[in-house]
């Protein structure tokens, strides 16, 4: 085994330049796979760190009718006393913060240009608004007791032209089948950097939108972060009843766990084949070396080496081969994934219609993700070289050694 070893590697510096290509051909083709798998990850996390901080929370507790689709705010359909539920949650010890809010839908209107938006009442002093807080570009935030007063995401504020201090229209549904109006002045702009976030997005004091909207004391949903996101199911259990559902973030967020797995079975065609591609010039490689050892595998052959050991041979040159073009593919993908999750891809609006992505898409590169990416690499290398390998091994002593020499 030793001996082909050395044989191998041998083969491998006769022609340094053709193996140094072909070892960075199989690496750049392992970093950029490597660097596709981070991107997706890294969208598919985002969009669902959004989707927690901003709509489900890591929990939901809402009565069984309710319709998120509908923000519809009949009173069977919503939570009725939320502040004393909220506050019975909020004491359990896993939990970070329980807030109510209440959605309802409207239409902005300045001057001649309006837009449909989404209406959210929420309790300004929970700690759930520290994302709307902390993307505070203009204005002050919201006060308990402000009843003219709304904040506007900015790709919303941009869209319809208005600035801080200015007054708007509202037209917002109410529980009763009517349609309500009001003038708002605009206290705040913020920015979630979640332009699908940002672009439907109003909010206003939980208790002006319980009064416009005639739903007195209720709420559509309480909204539950965690101290621990393990907890979730465990909490989930607990809170439990007759009277409400409770939701779970992965529930919440099904379309994007949906599609995860989706792209995971697509990613992984993909994968076979830019890699079988790049192996490619690997079996080139090894085929350029059968040709141009034509005479010494007849000289093995002849003196009694088997055709299983000349296979073997060249697969232990292929190893080779796999190993220097991976250990290259590491580097390259590691240095892309790198500053690619530092500085991220910025995207701008062009994120996925249905999912919270933000502007800007940070990779994420899994170690799972990594280390079967790096095994495929090395198995579609492997079996490449089966074709040289047999080529090698089939070769007569006698008819080698005449080609040799012709």
């Amino acid at each position: 085994m030793t001996t082909l070893i050395k044989m191998a590697f041998r083969d491998l510096l006769r022609n340094k330049r053709r193996t140094f290509f072909s070892c960075l051909a199989l690496g750049m083709g392992l970093g950029l796979l490597l660097l596709m798998a981070a991107f997706i990850a890294g969208e598919m996390r985002g969009s669902m760190d959004n989707g927690i901080r901003l709509e489900s929370g890591h929990l939901q507790v809402r009565a069984k009718t309710y319709d998120e689709n509908k923000n519809s705010l009949e009173y069977e359909d919503l939570v009725v006393n939320p502040d004393t539920i909220s506050a019975k949650i909020a004491g359990l010890s896993p939990v970070k913060t329980a807030t109510p809010r209440l959605y309802a839908s409207g239409i902005l209107v300045n001057g001649e240009e309006t837009n449909g938006v989404r209406i959210m009442g929420i309790d300004p002093k929970s700690e759930a608004n520290v994302p709307f807080r902390e993307g505070m570009i203009a204005g002050d935030f919201l006060s308990a007791d402000d009843r003219s007063g709304i904040l506007l995401g900015k790709t919303l504020a941009d869209k319809i032209d208005v600035k801080t201090g200015e007054s708007v229209n509202l037209l917002i549904n109410t529980s009763d089948g009517d349609v309500d109006q009001q003038t708002f002045t605009i206290r705040g702009v913020f920015n979630t950097h979640t332009p699908g976030f940002d672009e439907f997005t109003l909010l206003m004091p939980m208790a002006k939108a319980q009064a416009i909207t005639r739903t007195e004391n209720h709420a559509s949903i309480i909204f539950v972060l965690l101290k621990n996101i393990d907890d979730t199911q465990n909490v989930a259990d607990a809170l439990k009843t007759e009277q409400l559902q409770v939701l779970t973030y992965t529930q919440m967020n099904e379309i994007v766990v949906q599609t995860e797995e989706l792209a995971r079975g697509y990613m992984i065609l993909i994968y076979i084949i830019v890699l079988a591609i790049t192996a490619a010039v690997v079996v080139n490689t090894l085929i350029m070396s059968v040709y141009e050892r034509t005479r010494e595998i007849g000289i093995l052959a002849a003196i009694g080496m088997k055709g299983p050991r000349i296979m073997l041979m060249f697969f232990i040159e292929s190893c080779f081969l796999a190993v220097g073009g991976i250990l290259l593919g590491l580097v390259i993908g590691g240095i892309m994934v790198y500053y690619t999750s530092t500085y991220g891809f910025y995207i701008g609006n062009y994120g996925v219609t249905g999912f919270l992505v933000g502007e800007t898409i940070y990779s994420y590169l899994t170690f799972n993700d990594a280390l079967s990416l790096t095994i495929l690499a090395f198995i579609v290398t492997l079996v490449g070289a089966l074709y040289p390998a047999i080529m090698a091994a089939r070769m007569e002593p006698v008819e080698a050694m005449r080609d040799a020499k012709s």
